[in-house]
């Protein structure tokens, strides 16, 4: 199984730039964040070099042969999200969990579900969604699982991932009709997702996403590491092992433990309530 196709083909050789125009970058003051940035560049560089796979803004996932697999688990996967969606007011903002987020996304319509965040576990969102979890143990060097559900009207301006060691993938979970006015564009490549198909692209080429349609759209968001060539494998896991400890990251997970504890202590106070 091929990607889906993109509606306008690629003329140029594209570039990975570090940065986003009109965005304006993070302010961290702390030394481990100056550190940890100020040597991205240089392993970013390093990435692009010993890439195994090249470096396309899309890949086909035939490239990845673990996707099909991911693909043959969207009937269960769907039926873990369904629960998941009863609740749908309750989910966080992508910008709840990571306040950096803030710089694309202020509204309320971008909501998430992590199974795994920057490499940990959320162990009750996972006790939720079993099926899920063991689906996205097929992929190789995985580091981030969530839903990401964009809820009608939403628009995600045009930015780039804060780092390209890693990939993206999207499988089309929820994808209403017409498919025309849901679409996400990789550099200049615009693709549109398709219910249990698998869509790979790299995130750090300037991409925006949008659901201009009147109902929900759902994909399984997935980030996994990108197949590299010695030295920049060696480099790129120990930056992966050490964003863990830059404040962004920490706040991030901090915020989403907060978020679980409530979400979950309000569904067992639900179950104990006394009956009528």
């Amino acid at each position: 199984m091929s990607a889906p196709a993109p509606t306008s083909n690629q003329s140029h050789t594209p570039e990975q730039t570090f940065g986003t125009a009109g965005i304006a970058p993070m302010d961290r003051p702390s030394a481990m964040t100056r550190f940890f940035m100020g040597i991205v560049a240089w392993a970013e560089s390093l990435n692009l070099k010993y890439a195994k796979l090249g470096n396309p803004p899309v890949y086909d996932t035939a490239t990845f042969p673990w996707a099909a697999e991911i693909e043959k688990d969207y009937p269960a996967i769907r039926a873990e999200l369904e629960k998941v969606l009863l609740r749908q007011s309750e989910l966080p903002t992508f910008q709840d969990i990571s306040t950096d987020v803030k710089t694309i996304s202020t509204d309320t319509r971008w909501k998430t579900f992590f199974l795994l965040g920057f490499g940990v576990k959320s162990e009750q969102n996972i006790k939720a969604c079993p099926n899920t979890w063991a689906a996205v143990q097929k992929i190789p060097g995985l580091t981030t699982a969530m839903f990401s559900i964009f809820e009608p009207g939403k628009h995600l301006p045009a930015h780039r991932g804060p780092y390209n060691g890693v990939l993206r993938l999207h499988l089309g979970l929820i994808v209403p009709e017409p498919n025309e006015k849901l679409a996400i564009r990789v550099d200049k490549q615009v693709c549109h997702w398709q219910e249990g198909k698998a869509l790979i692209f790299d995130d750090a080429y300037e991409h925006e996403a949008w659901n201009h349609s009147d109902k929900t759209r759902v994909v399984l968001f997935v980030d996994f590491v990108k197949p590299l060539k010695f030295p920049a494998r060696i480099v790129n896991w120990a930056l992966m092992n050490l964003a863990i400890f830059t404040p962004f990251i920490k706040e991030g997970l901090d915020n989403h433990k907060e978020w679980e504890k409530k979400f979950y202590a309000e569904a067992e106070a639900f179950r104990n309530r006394p009956k009528a």
